[in-house]
């Protein structure tokens, strides 16, 4: 199968132009058109619907798309690896993140990152709700998790420590909880759903965060819009220490049950499907957010 032709057929996924595809690989429109019909006819499949107005994939389309990046991945691993060409650090990169940290710690870098990658398109999806990274067909996403979905790979950017915060308001009028038992009789704010949560101390002993048996219950999806409820005085809740670190040093948030933290083995992960041999792309940003992010992340100490 002629790469340049399938190289061709992932720019016109992106663009979805076929003109300004081909010229981007240097064809003329027509020479552009030619090949894709070619590459069609090899394949049996028409790749997209065409209209006198716009061009958009096929289903058979989108299902080549994935495999189509893999071979161009495949082809320029094995070229540099013979020292016979240098990867090309351009394309369309989709990555996904948590909104809450992509606005603290990813928008304001992109910047600097294009800068370095003029010819990268950044395609993000930026939401506390997971996506699903093969269905959507993601080069990379930040998670804070356990990687243990065999399916995936990934780089560690950093630890992802969870601790309990309130405000000094809601402590001056409730009272501080002096033990995890005292927790029962306070507002607690839940994330996602009202599942229970372990904690242990620093000397190991184990607690329960459980906001079905509090006085109050909120639910958020949404990390932001917690971390503000929690500063506006609504009750007591757990959070990433990289969301709260700046709360925490003016003021507008107080660590409560400073011996205990969240009991989860989670991280914060820059993940890839398994099947995926990583592109240049793919790779300089990993490496930029490791440089950018992971070392300043790996610095912040959770308050006593």
């Amino acid at each position: 199968m002629d790469t340049q032709s399938v190289r061709l057929f992932v720019l016109c996924a992106e663009k979805l132009n076929i003109s300004a595809a081909g010229r981007s690989l240097g064809m003329a429109p027509a020479v552009a058109s030619a090949r894709l019909a070619k590459l069609e006819n090899l394949l049996g499949a028409d790749l997209f619907r065409r209209s006198t107005r716009k061009v958009s994939l096929s289903v058979e389309g989108a299902d080549f798309l994935p495999f189509a990046k893999e071979m161009l991945a495949q082809e320029d691993a094995g070229l540099a690896a013979l020292g016979r060409t240098q990867p090309n650090i351009s394309g369309k990169l989709r990555f996904a993140a948590p909104s809450t940290f992509a606005q603290l710690y990813i928008a304001p870098i992109l910047p600097k990152f294009l800068a370095l990658y003029p010819d990268i398109t950044m395609d993000l999806r930026l939401s506390d709700t997971q996506f699903d990274l093969i269905e959507g067909s993601f080069d990379l996403a930040l998670r804070n998790m356990e990687l243990t979905d065999s399916s995936l790979k990934g780089r560690k950017l950093a630890d992802d420590t969870r601790i309990l915060c309130a405000s000094q308001d809601y402590l001056a009028s409730h009272g501080t909880p002096s033990s995890p038992a005292d927790l029962q009789n306070h507002r607690l704010i839940a994330f996602r759903n009202l599942a229970d949560k372990p904690l242990r101390s620093a000397q190991g002993d184990q607690a329960i965060f459980a906001p079905k048996a509090s006085r109050g219950q909120l639910v958020f999806d949404d990390g932001l819009s917690q971390k503000i409820a929690t500063i506006a005085g609504a009750g007591i809740s757990i959070n990433s220490l990289w969301s709260v670190h700046n709360e925490l040093q003016s003021g507008a948030l107080t660590r409560v049950l400073p011996d205990y933290a969240l009991d989860e083995a989670a991280g914060l992960w820059l993940i890839y499907p398994q099947s995926n041999v990583l592109t240049a792309k793919v790779r300089a940003f990993i490496d930029f957010l490791l440089d950018e992010v992971g070392l300043a992340l790996r610095h912040l100490k959770a308050p006593i």
